[in-house]
This record gives structure tokens, C-alpha cells and sequence, in this order.
């Protein structure tokens, strides 16, 4: 039984919550709303165009949000979240984040370039722009984007010369359209102190500003600017080189950017609209509860959840195996007890959301619908 059997009809009953199956993701519908609408209120004011990414929320109801919210398309990490907000119906422009490789990727991106207009994707070597041109038609050329390192050598050309090389190769072939550059400080996205943050973005922006400038030199200056992230978008914003912003985890807010200084005066810009429910399944001791929220609820690299509520002020979680966390009471306070609810927010959201089929949206504690999260296992 999937989530949409088990509880639509729960749907608009008051404190329906309380009776979902647990462990389950839960999205606070205004905090969501608002978070959308503060991110497209700050874009507007800078002048600075929005491209979400999907790759965090996977989600075609919540990418439709955003371009009903101003956005003017939507990035996705692979093929397969492409393909899945396309066969959701979705038809803004599409924008693949990571360089698509291998034949068959190739093949199924050039498929759904024949079915949507306006779907870019990152290039970072001369044998993939060579690979892209073989495979795409002329009847609609493939827009490609230059990917540009900025520093952490995972993806992206690494000089200025090979950003024109690059672009030289692109210019070759009448079934690439080149489109811009694409620059993504993603080690810089989590440096907790604003001052700090913005320093180090600074520098890398001035260096992409080399970059760019030498594109511009050999007769072919970026339309496009695309990076940034929630952890930059102010500092990116206020900058003005980017002129389109790629955030994400915004509309959630996970522990991980809860944890940095977003705004440069300790102010959150945005709320967490992303939690797990779980419940109380064993209360045998004073000060310790088990609930059934364990490794295969949480993404885990961040490590533990945040408590929002159902337990003591001070307690804490640990993993307890694979189905089971432990609620750890603070001494002279008592642990939940048997069949209590306990609400716990996500350490790091993208990779936790591909563990669900679906979002429980609530106002409160009224389950009001059941979102599909359609891109979820969609990583190639």
C-alpha cells in the first residue's frame, strides 16, 4: 500500500496528521509558500533571474510552484529528473546541471530536447561536445552550457583557454546552440560565517570573471550566467555576475544551511517546511524512547536530526539501527512515551526526500494533500 492508499483519506480531516503512518515526510505548506515567495521577492528586487533546482525537492507540484512564482525554468541534476518533470507535465525550460556522458544518457536527453523547447545541459570536454553534435538533430539544436571548475575539481573546465577552446568546438556545430556558463561554488555554499563566505565568494567570482571575459574576448560572451545556491544566493545576488540563480534547498531549509549565517545579520531568511514525523514504538526506560525513524529515514552524512518537537527541550536523537532512532531525554526530564508522535527536521534534505515516495502536505496539523515525488531514484 503506497502513501496515496494508506491516507488521501485523511485528506482536510482536522489534526489528520496525527493518524498518518509513520515514519512520514511532512511539508509545512505555508513555511513552503513562503520560502518561495521570499526567494522570488529577493531575485525581483536584484535584478536576477531564477532557475530552481529540482534536484532537491524532485518534485513537478513544487517546480510548478516556483514558475507560478516568477522562476523561469528549472534545474535538474540528471536525464532522469528531466525526463520525470517533462512526463509530469511540465514544459518551462529544463536545465541539466551535470555533463551527460554516457550513449544511452545521451540518447534519451536528445529525445526529450525533440519533445520540450529550451533544455540546456553543462559540457566540460571537447569528446562530449563532439558526442552531443552526433546525436542531436538540426531541427532543434541542443542548447549546452559551458560547466567552468571553481575549484573543487569535480566537474568544469579549469582555465580561461579551455573555456574558449571549449566554446570554439561548441561554435563548430550547427545542432549545439552555446548558451552561457555554468559556475557552482559548492564548497562555499556551507561556510557558516557570512563575512567568511562572502570573502571566499569574492575571490571566485572574480576569477569567473576571467573566465568570462576571456569568452567575451574571443567573440563570445556568455549569455548566461547560472550557479549559485541557497548558502550564496545573497552574497550572489548583491555581486551581480550571476544572472540567474540555481537554489535549492531553500525551500526546505535543512539543518546544514539552518546552521549558516544566510543573511550576514544572524536573520533566517527562510523556514525549515521539510520534517519527518516518526513514532514512539518502544518506552521502556525513563530517559530513552525508541521511535521508528532509523538510518533509512534520514540521509546520514550530516549527521543526526534536529528534535522540532514531542520531546523534552534538550533531548537528543541517535541512530539505533536501520528502522529505529533513540530519543535521549536530558537528566531530570522524561522521554516521550509509547505511541507519541516526535516531529525531527532533515540534516541534509536532497538526499533524504529520494528516500520517500511522497510529501504529506500540512497546514498545522490538517493533512490538506499527498504530493508525488516523481523524480525520487531518477539518478541516472
Amino acid at each position: 500500500m503506497d502513501a496515496f492508499a494508506a491516507h488521501a483519506h485523511l485528506i482536510g480531516r482536522p489534526d489528520s496528521r496525527l493518524a498518518l503512518n509513520t515514519p512520514a515526510l511532512i511539508v509545512d505548506l505555508d513555511a513552503l509558500e513562503r520560502n518561495i515567495a521570499a526567494m522570488a521577492a529577493l531575485a525581483a528586487r536584484h535584478g536576477v533571474k531564477l532557475r530552481p533546482h529540482a534536484k532537491t525537492h524532485k518534485c513537478v507540484e513544487i517546480a510548478r510552484r516556483q514558475l507560478e512564482a516568477g522562476a523561469i525554468g528549472i534545474c535538474c541534476a540528471k536525464v532522469g529528473e528531466a525526463e520525470a518533470l517533462a512526463d509530469g507535465g511540465l514544459t518551462a525550460p529544463l536545465h541539466i546541471t551535470s555533463p551527460v556522458v554516457a550513449a544511452p544518457a545521451v540518447r534519451r536527453m536528445i529525445a526529450l530536447n525533440a519533445r520540450i523547447a529550451g533544455l540546456t545541459v553543462v559540457v566540460d570536454h571537447p569528446d562530449n561536445v563532439e558526442s552531443l553534435a552526433s546525436a542531436a538533430g538540426r531541427e532543434r539544436p541542443l542548447g549546452v552550457v559551458i560547466d567552468i571548475d571553481p575549484g573543487i575539481h569535480r566537474t568544469g573546465v579549469t582555465s580561461p583557454q579551455a573555456a574558449v577552446e571549449l566554446v570554439r568546438a561548441i561554435a563548430r556545430h550547427p545542432a549545439l546552440s552555446y548558451a552561457g556558463v555554468q559556475f557552482y561554488c559548492g564548497t562555499q555554499q556551507h561556510i557558516a560565517d557570512f563575512s567568511a563566505r562572502r570573502a571566499a565568494l569574492e575571490e571566485r567570482t572574480s576569477y569567473l570573471g576571467t573566465v568570462n571575459a576571456a569568452l567575451a574576448e574571443a567573440g563570445h560572451r556568455p549569455a548566461i550566467v547560472t550557479g549559485a545556491g541557497t548558502g550564496s544566493h545573497a552574497i550572489d545576488a548583491e555581486l551581480g555576475t550571476f544572472t540567474e540563480l540555481q537554489v535549492g534547498s531553500y525551500v526546505f531549509m535543512d539543518r546544514q544551511y539552518r546552521d549558516c549565517d544566510l543573511s550576514g545579520d544572524g536573520r533566517q531568511p527562510f523556514e525549515t517546511a521539510l520534517m519527518v514525523d516518526a513514532r514512539v514504538v518502544s518506552a521502556n526506560l525513563a530517559q530513552l524512547a525508541t521511535i521508528d525513524a532509523g538510518l533509512k529515514a534520514f540521509a546520514t552524512e550530516a549527521g543526526p536530526p534536529p528534535i522540532l518537537r514531542g520531546a523534552a527541550a534538550g533531548s537528543t536523537y541517535r541512530f539505533f539501527g536501520d528502522e529505529h532512532g533513540a530519543i535521549v531525554a536530558p537528566p531530570g526530564a522524561m522521554a516521550p512515551r509509547l505511541d507519541d508522535l516526535v516531529t525531527l527536521a532533515t540534516p541534509h534534505c536532497d538526499p533524504t526526500v529520494n528516500l520517500y515516495d511522497a510529501y504529506h502536505v500540512v497546514r498545522g496539523d490538517t493533512l490538506v494533500d499527498i504530493w508525488r515525488i516523481d523524480a525520487r531514484g531518477r539518478s541516472w
